[in-house]
């Protein structure tokens, strides 16, 4: 086994690791040393570990230095760090953590924690789903009524996907102009296992990954977990800059390049249909795979894969047209690339849960119906809260996104890894941009969803303008 490396903690890492510190009783310092302290009984900070300077935690949690101070004198106290001069504090040799090995952590941890935390009063813009439509219900209750006994009659292992599934879906590709056969598909519980089992057949540790700068975080950790490399190639109003790409392909020879044509999270663009030819023509001259990740399945544009001559993996689901309950995705790709697919999703679980995919298969003729009232009810909330915004909080800049379900903000002369400890402490969650990018070029964004309510929106402005008020801005 390969033994453990004594890590230096960036202070941005390490808050992925600390996550809601401010949200628990007591005195400021207090909070964050028994946060310190859980990180290390968890596994997440281990014995050798050096935390970052006093000054640096400050900066980054928005507190007084005098804070971290006395919570590392805390810390000292009890014996779970100790620090030297010129090599600062460190979790001491000996402290055992109440579960063996170190547990990964990266820099979409936090928003991903949201979802496993009981989030009380905090208003969370960590992820942009919402509640699922009347018609859910009413398919439902048609799949009881109609269909039930026959999906219980067959065999309910069904590791490509339920053949009615694959089918509809093909069939929604074809209608579109973008030729496709259900043995070209792979049915997967949600678009996080599809991008899974992507990573499990493409690459391997030390892998090249090109991916658009910046991008979404759920992504970035998923590829950081597989010990892959990652190039961040900047977008414009159209997409990915195919110029740049065009640099990036022979310099770092990847195994792979993903993108999000539709609806880019975080930045609301949809890449243009004269850009996606380019894209699929890049990647094909230089002999690298596409990986397209299109959580709102609309077919216009076409997907890259209707431009590309090369090898191109689709992605699709139904969490944002539909709910984010339906835990339903899949994956186009060339039939002998599915084929390959297949047997990895056979091993990972037998297949998706057929009751599932059988109410996906009666929702996918009304997609675009479903996808046309989600969108009308986002562009109602996008209006309101950029409204909000425009008049609380006018110094904040951002492009209205014709699509999407967030505003990607940019905070003027301010970190957002910062701000976002300090809305936090104002009942906020919001994604800094240093998890959309790790080269720093978007540290001053915020990802700011507006799938909720007015009333909830309303709420949430407010919060944000005292969080920003807080920072001494007005």
């Amino acid at each position: 086994m390969e033994a453990e490396v004594d890590r230096l903690w960036a202070a941005p890492e390490l808050l992925e690791v600390l996550g809601d510190w401010a949200d628990r009783p007591g005195p400021m310092y207090q909070r964050l040393s028994a946060a310190v302290r859980d990180a290390v009984a968890q596994g997440n900070l281990v014995a050798g570990d050096r935390l970052p300077s006093e000054r640096d935690l400050a900066k980054a949690l928005a507190v007084s230095r005098a804070t971290v101070v006395s919570a590392y004198d805390d810390l000292r106290a009890e014996s779970i760090v100790d620090s030297r001069q010129g090599s600062g504090t460190r979790v001491r040799r000996g402290v055992a953590p109440e579960r063996t090995g170190r547990v990964h952590g990266g820099t979409a941890t936090a928003i991903v924690q949201r979802l496993i935390d009981t989030p009380g009063e905090m208003i969370s813009l960590g992820n942009v789903t919402a509640p699922g439509l009347d018609l859910l219900t009413e398919e439902l209750h048609g799949l009881v009524r109609e269909d039930l006994a026959q999906v219980l009659g067959e065999s309910g292992y069904h590791p490509r996907g339920l053949p009615r599934l694959r089918e509809a879906i093909a069939a929604r590709y074809a209608a579109a102009g973008l030729a496709t056969t259900a043995d070209q598909l792979v049915v997967t519980t949600g678009a996080s296992q599809a991008i899974a089992l992507v990573t499990q057949l493409l690459l391997t540790r030390g892998s090249t990954v090109v991916v658009e700068s910046p991008s979404w975080p759920g992504c970035l950790d998923a590829l950081r977990a597989a010990g892959v490399r990652l190039v961040g190639v900047p977008l414009d109003d159209e997409g990915i800059r195919p110029d740049l790409l065009a640099r990036a392909l022979p310099e770092h020879r990847p195994d792979l390049v993903y993108v999000m044509p539709n609806a880019h999270n975080p930045t609301g663009v949809t890449m243009s249909a004269p850009r996606r030819r380019q894209v699929a023509d890049l990647a094909a001259r230089h002999g690298v795979p596409v990986l397209e990740d299109s959580p709102d399945p609309g077919l216009d544009p076409l997907p890259v894969a209707a431009f590309s001559p090369g090898v191109t993996l689709t992605l699709g689901s139904l969490t944002k047209p539909v709910w984010a309950g339906l835990r339903i995705g899949w994956v186009r790709a060339p039939a002998d690339v599915a084929a390959r697919l297949a047997r990895l999703k056979a091993l990972a679980d037998l297949g998706s849960p057929v009751l599932d995919q059988a109410l996906a298969a009666r929702l996918l003729p009304r997609l675009d119906a479903l996808t046309a009232e989600r969108e009308a009810a986002l562009r109602e909330r996008r209006d309101f809260l950029e409204a909000a915004l425009a008049e609380s909080l006018p110094a904040w800049r951002w492009r209205s996104p014709a699509a999407g379900s967030s505003l990607w903000i940019e905070l003027p002369g301010a970190d957002s890894v910062a701000f976002a400890q300090v809305a936090l402490r104002h009942g906020v969650e919001v994604v800094a941009g240093a998890a959309t990018d790790p080269t720093g070029a978007h540290d001053s964004y915020v990802r700011v969803g507006f799938n909720y309510p007015p009333r909830t929106l309303a709420a949430m402005v407010d919060r944000l303008r005292q969080a920003w008020e807080a920072t001494g801005r007005r």
